[in-house]
């Protein structure tokens, strides 16, 4: 909570009865806000006594699945799709009224991302779907999916400092999917009968990695993120995998699903190495691999789209109860879709046993590194600092502070660890500019070291890199002659 603001989560507040399945606990929900103030939530109200709102009676699941955004200065952004009779909402509170300010172009992206989705899935589990969105330097920034509603945060030039040329987060197109993939349809394992019993994570590769997979896409889609941004954006993601991810070497991305329950998914140091939570982005990869593999092998008659009609687009209109899946109900579907062995397909890539980039180029791009970073990563480095994790091995934020290290990279070879600060290159005060031009010097000279003087605590010390391999970042071009399936992937369906 802020003065303008407040998060309401009433799974962190509500007590209930040991013992009982959550969707028979019913609950009558009433909240006084401060006065002036517009609250956003998908319970519907049933009834008003001055700033106290009496919701409509809910069992207990849907009342913690229905959390409550409230602010003082506040707006609701009608994003219902033409002749559709589920609305569907964006409720934004921010910091002061000038952040509200979206353009109607702004809108219609917003709009259109909607409408991909229905195109896509074909169903709505939901009766109404009311996006709760903060726009705060205050209140610190989320993202977390319910069924009919998600919690969203981000800061607050979301709309006054929009970059039409890299477009917007794919963070409400992520969390709208989750309405779908997850929520409705969940995996079997993730379902519990009550908040006491533990809950396993097998596939979140399917929760999450496919969620993120159609994020970007629903991105895309809707110009949210045009596609030239869209494909810089992959470029980061497979440059993540090809490169940055040396922890494949002992641990797959079938094993991350259970970081969420052994380490609450706090941060991890030397993420690269440990690997954290993979199956998001490698799941991503994976998907976008079947996509192709489906496009490709059925002339483009059929997609990865298909399956997602299938699998999240049956029941239309059902949301007050879950449909559940797992690993042979996934297996079955892209069957219905494609007939191939899709179990080992899937095995292979989830154990580790072949590697997570092959979508690329079987969508017919590949990997490749320049000298300067794509207009989106550029814009996207928002932090103030550098990113040099594919050249020295590190990425330094605005105040000269490693933030992190790739494993057995040149910097980590040199004994160079997260944490420490960058104070001097080659004698001269740090900057990002005086870092890149001694990483460009050393590219032209095989004699040359690039020299750090780092402070670590209290400690002062003067470190040589020795790397001639010049700057390098991470962009997408096309395989000459190889067909083009990342642009349908990524372009809006009509």
């Amino acid at each position: 909570m802020t003065p303008n603001m407040l998060n309401l989560q009433t799974l962190s507040t509500v007590l209930y009865p040991a013992g009982y399945y959550a969707h028979r606990i019913p609950f009558d929900l009433r909240v006084t806000y401060p006065a002036g103030w517009t609250a956003f939530t998908a319970l519907k109200e049933d009834g008003r006594s001055g700033d106290t709102v009496d919701y409509q009676d809910v069992p207990l699941d849907i009342l913690v699945d229905s959390p409550v955004y409230a602010g003082r200065h506040a707006k609701n952004i009608d994003l219902t799709p033409a002749g559709s009779k589920v609305p569907v909402k964006l409720g934004v509170i921010a910091d002061a009224p000038k952040y509200l300010e979206a353009k109607p172009e702004q809108v219609a992206r917003h709009k259109a991302m909607v409408e991909q989705a229905l195109k896509l899935f074909g169903a709505q589990h939901y009766d109404h779907y009311q996006f709760l969105f903060s726009l705060s330097e205050q209140m610190g920034g989320n993202g977390l999916e319910h069924q009919r509603s998600s919690e969203n945060g981000v800061g607050t030039d979301y709309f006054t400092g929009w970059n039409e040329k890299t477009g917007f987060t794919d963070l409400l197109a992520h969390e709208y999917t989750h309405s779908w993939n997850g929520k409705y349809r969940r995996p079997a394992d993730l379902w519990t009968p009550n908040f006491n019993v533990p809950m396993q994570d097998s596939l979140l590769w399917v929760y999450e990695g496919q969620t993120q997979y159609w994020g970007n896409v629903l991105a895309a889609r809707s110009g949210m993120r045009p596609l030239p941004a869209s494909i810089d954006a992959l470029a980061l993601v497979a440059a993540t995998y090809a490169e940055n991810r040396p922890g494949l070497s002992w641990r797959n991305i079938q094993d991350t699903t259970n970081d969420p329950i052994i380490a609450n998914r706090a941060p991890r140091a030397y993420r690269n190495y440990q690997l954290s939570e993979d199956y998001y982005s490698g799941g991503q990869l994976i998907w976008l691999e079947a996509d192709a593999l489906i496009r490709a092998k059925t002339g483009g008659k059929k997609s990865l789209d298909d399956f997602a009609r299938a699998f999240f687009g049956i029941n239309d209109g059902e949301w007050e109860k879950q449909n559940t899946y797992t690993f042979d109900t996934v297996v079955a579907t892209l069957d219905g879709v494609l007939p191939y062995d899709w179990a080992t397909f899937l095995r292979e890539r989830l154990d580790g046993k072949k590697g997570l980039t092959g979508g690329i180029e079987a969508a017919g791009w590949r990997l490749v590194f320049k000298d300067t970073p794509s207009a989106y990563a550029k814009a996207n480095a928002r932090w103030g600092g550098a990113d040099f994790t594919y050249s020295l091995g590190l990425s330094v934020g605005k105040d000269g502070t490693i933030n992190d290290v790739r494993w057995d990279g040149p910097a980590f070879n040199a004994g160079i660890g997260s944490g420490a600060s960058v104070v001097a290159v080659n004698g001269q005060a740090y900057s990002n500019d005086a870092l890149e031009e001694a990483v460009k010097a050393a590219a032209k000279d095989p004699k040359a070291s690039i020299e750090l003087l780092l402070k670590e605590f209290d400690r002062y010390r003067t470190v040589k890199l020795e790397y001639h391999g010049g700057l390098r970042y991470p962009h997408l071009e096309r395989i000459p002659g190889k067909p083009d399936l990342l642009t349908p992937i990524l372009t809006a369906r009509k």
